[in-house]
């Protein structure tokens, strides 16, 4: 997605006309000079020197150079997902056709690359355990789902459901993130860039049901970008749903039946994710969508709190409701997060979109 000013030569007709052409002009280039690349360009050469940031203790520094390569041989385009197998390597999903997976140590350093036909790589999901585990990869250009094993074996496919009868056509398919649900291996892909349906499958890619849809209800979405299995109630698991335009999560059964919404005031949340007790997710950008650079991560604690905004402002509660939040740009080291991943140290590794190429960023927790 880019963004340009564009003016008209009948602008400059008048003085008035031509002085607001140079404020505009003169306010582009000063947010283009401030855009914060200070701590994923690797300005800082030590870890100390890197502001911390977040709150309640869920403080971060970034560890500078982290995961950076040679774009030369390892390029990244847009840097969509994350995950961690069981050996602990550290699995990045890129719309780079070079190598569309980059598979690092936790170090940063890079073990194994693959991958070069998915030009619309965007969700990433870990399914299956030990040497079982697998992908599901979300191509928003191909309009599947792709199941592959963990050296890149294609092993299944989802097409459009077209049983559903609400697609006319594969192209209106565009699946943004997937969950599984590791009791039965049922799938489900959210079409976030689509018609921002919920589709669930069983692990054999049958289909079982489809909700949602593009609206402004409780039951329907705008940008149903994410989706997870959430099991920190183990006796009734529920799917958490991203309705990213609506700045929510939508809590629902596993069977469709919408139960609550968490409000997130200014937040363009991409996907949830669980670890531990906590629901962390990457803000894409904060106040409007339209607001390039502007993203932060946002924390969540059992009860469904926000706790900390790594790189935003402090998350504050009035009468119960979270104020409004946006992009702490003195200290934010992040432009357009697009998901985050949480290793056993509780550090936090970020993977951005549209942040001029940029390898991810790892986050040390500091307290």
């Amino acid at each position: 997605m880019t963004f340009h000013l564009n003016f008209s030569t009948t602008v400059m007709a008048s003085p008035l006309s031509r002085r607001l052409f140079l404020k505009q002009a003169s306010l582009a280039s000063a947010t283009t000079v401030a855009a914060p690349t200070l701590l994923s360009a690797g300005t800082y050469s030590k870890a100390a020197e890197a502001p911390t940031i977040g709150h309640n203790g869920f403080k971060y520094r970034a560890v500078p150079g982290w995961g950076v390569l040679d774009a030369g041989k390892n390029p990244v385009n847009d840097c969509h997902e994350m995950v961690q197998d069981a050996k602990g390597r550290i699995i990045l999903l890129t719309n780079e056709t070079k190598n569309n997976i980059l598979i690092y140590d936790k170090s940063g350093k890079l073990l194994e690359t693959w991958g070069h036909s998915y030009p619309g790589g965007h969700g990433l999901t870990l399914g299956g355990e030990g040497n079982d585990q697998y992908l599901l990869i979300c191509d928003t250009d191909r309009n599947q789902v792709i199941k592959t094993d963990l050296k890149g074996k294609e092993l299944m496919k989802l097409d459009y459901p077209r049983e559903t009868g609400k697609y006319d056509y594969p192209s209106q398919f565009k699946p943004t993130e997937t969950a599984i649900n590791p009791a039965n291996g049922d799938i489900y892909v959210v079409d976030g860039y689509g018609l921002n349906y919920v589709t669930q499958f069983d692990k054999n890619g049958k289909l079982i049901r489809q909700w949602g849809g593009k609206g402004d209800t409780n039951e329907t979405f705008d940008c149903c970008h994410g989706i997870t299995v959430d099991r920190r109630v183990a006796a009734n698991p529920t799917l958490l749903v991203t309705d990213r335009r609506h700045n929510a999560l939508k809590r629902f059964s596993l069977d469709g039946k919408y139960q609550s919404t968490i409000a997130l005031p200014g937040s363009y949340i991409c996907r949830p994710v669980i670890h531990g007790e906590n629901i962390y997710g990457a803000v894409f950008r904060s106040t409007s969508d339209s607001y390039p650079d502007s993203g932060y991560i946002q924390i969540l604690d059992k009860n469904d709190k926000v706790i900390s905004t790594p790189g935003g402002s402090a998350p504050t509660y009035q009468d119960g409701k979270l104020a409004e939040q946006r992009k702490d740009r003195t200290n934010s080291p992040f432009l357009h997060p697009h998901d985050v991943l949480v290793d056993e140290d509780d550090s936090v590794y970020v993977a951005q979109w549209a942040s001029k190429k940029t390898y991810p960023i790892k986050l040390e927790r500091v307290s």
